[in-house]
């Protein structure tokens, strides 16, 4: 077992004295993330048709991130991992509109309301009801239970919806059912036409604006509906993408996405922050739907860049997904990191920027990616771990173990990610004490999410999750029996 992987995050230095420097700027933080958008779906990626000028121009003045993962397949899960540095499965969101962001966990707006930011939340939230009474999934979403809104969670401002949106005219899509948007705490009813980016953006700007007037640094969090369903592109995007038939209100919501990272990054620049803010951008996980045959005939037009898999899948196409991050002065303009990261690592990286405190009895499974980002590091340190359904999977380095049981290892696949893209090449009997020393990994993580998941972390008397903890290759007939004859009050005690 490695141990320094499931071992308490300890801060270092990044270069001699650097990270003193970095903590007295008080750099200013904008994390950005798109909803099903594909690793292969933005210019600075390779795609010839998406028009994506200011990401690219965001890629050019910072580092394109090659490998970077989600970490979930799905949309809940990458959320709850982006602000806590922690795996998902601790924190018993096995799935998207499942269980909630526990009161408990250490985000990144508690660590930074802590150094004095004002923190703000817009868009998507999709990590516990915002309503006790109601909710988009309906009753069996438990609203009352999984009541877990943003303004609970340490952020002075929010403008979100529960989950999933349309990308224009929200409030006209079958999505917006007990989905309204919920403006620090009050259902919205003004500026809701038009462009759903523009309408988030339209709320982000003035936190921003409000917090350099207040001279107080600021993070930001902005999480994009588009290109997620229900997809649809305003006229003046439709007309950039004449003749590509129904795939043009996928390319169009992305490109209106895109004009809202342009705007953002003006007005930094008119706000005289530009240079002390940092900003991030990445997709939650992969394109949704199968691959399609003709785009032209469907809506579900993302790209994977050539990696095998889709949303919900743990293959890259499901996970590896696109990523820049820019600090200027920091972060050398126009550079290309190939080396494995993922959402775990905000946390930890942000905590290093403000020279914040971290929580000690957290586990964390991200690490700080600073040295990294800023050049002289050149490997990831802890192995990055991913579970979805049956299947639980470790990326180390170039190589990448998928398992499905915990005792059987016989349909075990190793892949090396440098020389086999599409992850068709088992390479387990070529590398056969990496495979095991991997899989070693796999379940020592597993049993630290239980214990995590437990509660064992909170420090909390009688802690109970909301629901039982998922064993690795149980079956999934057994495991909806347990669900429904398990009280809640009893869930922690059943494996």
């Amino acid at each position: 077992m490695n141990r320094t992987f499931f071992s308490a995050f300890i801060i270092g230095m990044v270069v001699g004295l650097g990270n003193i420097a970095f903590a007295a700027t008080a750099p200013n933080i904008v994390f950005m993330m798109c909803d099903d958008m594909g690793w292969g779906d933005t210019g600075f990626n390779g795609n010839k048709i998406i028009k994506t000028p200011n990401l690219d121009r965001m890629a050019e003045g910072g580092a394109v991130l090659n490998h970077f993962y989600s970490v979930g397949p799905v949309c809940s899960p990458t959320r709850a991992s982006f602000l806590t540095g922690r795996h998902y499965w601790r924190l018993g969101i096995w799935k998207a509109n499942q269980g909630h962001l526990p009161q408990e966990e250490y985000t990144i707006a508690r660590m930074l309301k802590a150094e004095g930011y004002t923190t703000g939340h817009f868009g998507k939230w999709h990590l516990g009801t915002l309503s006790k009474t109601m909710s988009a999934k309906g009753a069996a979403r438990k609203p009352e239970i999984n009541y877990a809104p943003p303004w609970d969670r340490d952020y002075d401002e929010s403008f979100v919806a529960e989950s999933a949106i349309r990308t224009w005219n929200p409030t006209e899509g079958k999505q917006y059912q007990n989905n309204p948007y919920f403006e620090n705490g009050i259902v919205a009813t003004e500026n809701l036409k038009g462009c759903d980016s523009r309408i988030l953006m339209d709320r982000a700007i003035p936190f921003i604006q409000t917090a350099v007037k207040e001279d107080k640094p600021f993070v930001a969090v902005v999480w994009f509906h588009a290109p997620h369903e229900e997809v649809e592109a305003g006229p003046e995007y439709l007309k950039m993408y004449e003749g590509h038939g129904e795939a043009a209100h996928y390319y169009g919501c992305i490109t209106a996405v895109d004009d809202q990272v342009g705007r953002l990054r003006s007005e930094l620049e008119q706000l005289g922050v530009a240079d002390n803010t940092a900003l991030f951008f990445c997709s939650d996980n992969g394109p949704e739907g199968s691959e399609p045959k003709d785009r032209s005939k469907t809506r579900r037009a993302g790209r994977t860049g050539g990696f095998s898999g889709r949303k919900r899948s743990l293959h890259e196409g499901g996970v590896r997904v696109p990523a820049l991050a820019l600090w200027p002065g920091h972060i050398t303009p126009g550079s290309k990191i190939d080396v494995p990261m993922s959402v775990l690592d905000y946390l930890p990286t942000v905590c290093a920027m403000a020279g914040a405190g971290l929580c000690e009895q957290r586990v964390l499974d991200g690490e700080n990616i600073l040295p990294i980002l800023v050049g002289g590091k050149l490997e990831h340190t802890k192995p990055i771990p991913f579970r979805h359904g049956n299947n639980a999977c470790l990326v180390q380095g170039k190589f990448k173990l998928i398992i499905e049981s915990s005792n059987d290892a016989s349909k075990d696949h190793l892949f090396d990610l440098s020389k086999d893209r599409k992850e068709s090449h088992n390479v387990l009997k070529q590398y056969p004490e990496k495979a095991q020393k991997m899989r070693a990994e796999i379940l020592a993580f597993l049993k630290s999410a239980k214990n995590s998941h437990s509660g064992a972390e909170y420090d909390v008397a009688g802690y109970k999750p909301v629901d039982y903890w998922h064993k690795l290759g149980a079956k999934k007939s057994k495991a909806k029996k347990k669900k429904t004859n398990v009280t809640m009050q009893a869930a922690a005690k059943v494996n």
